[in-house]
């Protein structure tokens, strides 16, 4: 493995944590199963989401034949406005952008940016590769099956995520807005700007 790529994973292994490790407190025992949630209707192969930034818009195809599940709460979330007004806090140029954290509609509580909207489902683990373009879910470092509305978006090849994360979909168009994001000026891997989001849920086209 090259030098480029053992800083790139290096800096993804950052990505999941919710604060720096001088700040954190101490490890708690996490909860033995995720909190419950209401049933979500299933959702249709070819399902896409358009997120539109003021960067640009991208197009994500949703995978629920690959995690039903967090394909959606994905769904669910953005029919409901729950991901507009959210920015993606955390980029990392040519390795990921990560968005959907709830509490990122509020400018006023940066210092907990990446610890919301966790906790709501279990891991949906499959053997797809983690290539540029792949659509994963965020989980706490403590627990596998953590996830809930925050996501992050490959930029690269992350073969060292896999078995890890829960793929639930792919970017189908826009690859460029993305890279575009991951430049945004960062202290850390934590974005100086925001980039907010809003997200719109297109069904399959009839055929």
């Amino acid at each position: 493995m090259s030098r480029e790529s053992l800083v790139l994973l290096s800096g993804i292994s950052l990505l999941f944590v919710s604060a720096p490790v001088s700040a954190q407190a101490p490890a708690k025992k996490a909860p033995a199963s995720p909190k419950a949630v209401a049933p979500t209707p299933a959702v249709a192969p070819g399902t896409e989401a358009v997120v539109e930034t003021a960067k640009g818009s991208f197009t994500i195809r949703l995978l629920p034949e690959v995690a039903p599940r967090h394909a959606a709460l994905f769904v669910k979330t953005a029919e409901a406005g729950g991901y507009d007004g959210t920015t993606f806090h955390r980029v990392i140029v040519g390795g990921i952008i990560q968005g959907g954290d709830p509490l990122t509609k509020d400018p006023g509580k940066v210092s907990q940016y990446g610890t919301g909207g966790l906790g709501l489902l279990k891991a949906e683990l499959s053997d797809r590769p983690f290539v540029r373009g792949t659509v994963a879910a965020v989980r706490r470092p403590s627990s596998l099956d953590s996830a809930g509305t925050q996501f992050f978006v490959c930029l690269a090849p992350q073969p060292a995520l896999a078995g890890q994360y829960t793929i639930f979909g792919e970017v189908t168009s826009g690859m460029e807005v993305v890279d575009q994001i991951s430049t945004t000026p960062v202290d850390g891997d934590k974005a100086r700007e925001r980039v907010e989001m809003k997200v719109a849920i297109h069904p399959p086209a009839l055929p």
